[in-house]
């Protein structure tokens, strides 16, 4: 059965973008070869991220300038972007702007997807909103050898051991990756 998935990246002190909501310590920790996102997105039939995290997209790829970009990173997967203000779209890239309560947006994600995942990318708050919808099925979590000491963090929620199991751990070069499923 398909699955809602939060697969992103974190610190050892726990965030997923700096104060500046910038993901470059991200690229500086990964110029090991890490190809982990490559055979999950091959799953994902759909998904979602925060208006941060859209905007940091865009500006750290250029994608105005060169839409195709987005193609060679997500193919025409569907992606909704959630934002309390309005959006510019980029050009031939299929994105849904939406707002409000995540649980209408996650039954249009859910159709579109068909019998492949749903990605949430982030951020954290965002994701939040669909673990409080009951929504998270699982938590993918690569854990980088950097600390930040301050930024965005990882999950802006209480969630206890007793709604956590750990299901994976696996090491590809410097990451150590977690997979939990979400009760």
């Amino acid at each position: 059965m398909a699955k809602t998935q939060y697969y992103t990246a974190t610190t050892l002190d726990g965030f997923i973008a700096d104060q500046d909501n910038s993901l470059q310590w991200l690229f500086d920790a990964d110029s090991g070869g890490n190809d982990a996102f490559k055979p999950f997105f091959a799953g994902v039939g759909a998904f979602a991220m925060g208006r941060t995290t859209w905007e940091w997209v865009i500006d750290h790829e250029n994608l105005r300038a060169d839409p195709s970009a987005w193609h060679r990173f997500y193919g025409d997967v569907p992606a909704w972007v959630f934002s309390n203000r309005d959006l510019e779209p980029v050009p031939g890239v299929d994105v849904r702007f939406v707002r409000g309560d995540v649980r209408p947006v996650h039954a249009d994600m859910r159709a579109a997807a068909g019998d492949r995942n749903i990605w949430l990318v982030g951020g954290g708050e965002l994701v939040g909103q669909f673990v409080d919808a009951g929504l998270l099925d699982e938590i993918i979590v690569g854990v980088a050898p950097v600390t930040l000491g301050a930024g965005a963090p990882l999950l802006p929620r209480r969630l206890l051991s007793d709604r956590l199991t750990l299901t994976s751990v696996r090491q590809e070069h410097q990451f150590a990756y977690l997979t939990y499923e979400v009760a």
